[in-house]
C-alpha cells in the first residue's frame, strides 16, 4: 500500500539567484524531516565542494550556507502516493506553485533540477520555453549510481549562476 506524502516548504529567499528542484522527499528525509537527509545522497557533498566549503554535518548551518550562496532549494511534487523512495513508484501527484515561487523571488535566474524526473514534472509544470533557463542534472541519491566525479563534474554548471 503506498503512502501518501508530502514535500517540504521551500528554502528561498530574495537573495537567492538558483532554485534547485528535487521530485520529492525520500523516506529518510521524511523521517529527519531535512532535504537530503539520506546518509549516501550525495547533494550535500556536492553543494559544499562546489562552494568549496567545509561539509556541516549540522542541518541549519547547511541550510545557511546555501542561503549565503544564493541558492534556494525546493521539490517540484507537493503531495504524492509512494512506497519506499523511488520515483518510479511516484504516483497521483500534486505539484507545487513553482510559478507562483518564481514570482515571488524574481532574483532566481536559472533552474537545476536533481534528477530526470524533476525535469520532466517540471516542464509539464512550465512548458520548454519558459524564460528562466532550466538544466537537469545527474540525480544525486544513492539510488543514481554514476560515481561521484560525474556527479560533480556536471553539477559545476551550477557556479556560473552564482
Amino acid at each position: 500500500m503506498a503512502h501518501r506524502i508530502s514535500s517540504f516548504l521551500p528554502i528561498v529567499s530574495e537573495t537567492s539567484k538558483i532554485l534547485i528542484l528535487g521530485s520529492v522527499p525520500g523516506v529518510k528525509s521524511l523521517e529527519k524531516q531535512q532535504y537530503y537527509a539520506h546518509p549516501q545522497n550525495q547533494f550535500w557533498k556536492i553543494m559544499f565542494t562546489l562552494l568549496n566549503e567545509d561539509l556541516k554535518s549540522d542541518y541549519k548551518e547547511k541550510i545557511a550556507t546555501l542561503e549565503a550562496n544564493g541558492i534556494a532549494l525546493w521539490d517540484v511534487i507537493d503531495t504524492c502516493e509512494r512506497q519506499g523512495s523511488l520515483d518510479t513508484k511516484i504516483r497521483n501527484e500534486e505539484h507545487n506553485d513553482i510559478v507562483k515561487l518564481l514570482h515571488d523571488f524574481p532574483n532566481v535566474k536559472a533552474i537545476f533540477c536533481n534528477g530526470q524526473k524533476a525535469h520532466k514534472n517540471l516542464l509539464g509544470i512550465l512548458g520548454k520555453n519558459f524564460e528562466i533557463p532550466i538544466f537537469v542534472l545527474p540525480s544525486t541519491s544513492p539510488l543514481h549510481t554514476i560515481g561521484f566525479e560525474k556527479k560533480l563534474e556536471e553539477w559545476k554548471s551550477i557556479q556560473s549562476f552564482l
